[in-house]
């Protein structure tokens, strides 16, 4: 059976600690960073806060995003994604769907729940 040492798992969490700088609302899931800042982007926010990786429950390792409370929804539209994004380098880092989909309208703000990004250990 293949193994991988924390550090492994842990060089390739760090981006997410270290580069990423906003976290994005959309209304489908990006494949490119053009669509999660541009193309499906309803809301943003970038006081993101990441955790350094940690142990995951079931194996691997993880990072957790914090609680966001002060998103701004800039478009009008059904959120189902949020996206993480490095505008420096103009990176999509991470994508994910939201657990409870729900129309947004350009004006208001939006909150998320503490999530968590982990890569599981092989099998």
């Amino acid at each position: 059976m293949a193994t991988l040492s924390d550090r492994v798992f842990d060089n390739g969490l760090s981006v997410l600690d270290t580069e990423a700088n906003k976290i994005l609302i959309t209304s489908s899931q990006p494949t490119t960073y053009t669509e999660a800042n541009s193309t499906y982007a309803l809301g943003n926010s970038t006081t993101l806060s990441i955790s350094a990786p940690q142990d995951r429950i079931g194996g691997g390792r993880e990072v957790v995003i914090a609680a966001l409370t002060d998103g701004s929804i800039t478009a009008s539209g059904t959120a189902t994604h949020f996206a993480i994004v490095d505008t420096v380098n103009s990176r999509l880092l991470a994508t994910g769907s939201l657990s409870n989909p729900r129309a947004v309208v350009a004006g208001n703000s939006f909150t998320l729940n503490t999530t968590t990004i982990g890569i599981p250990d092989p099998v």
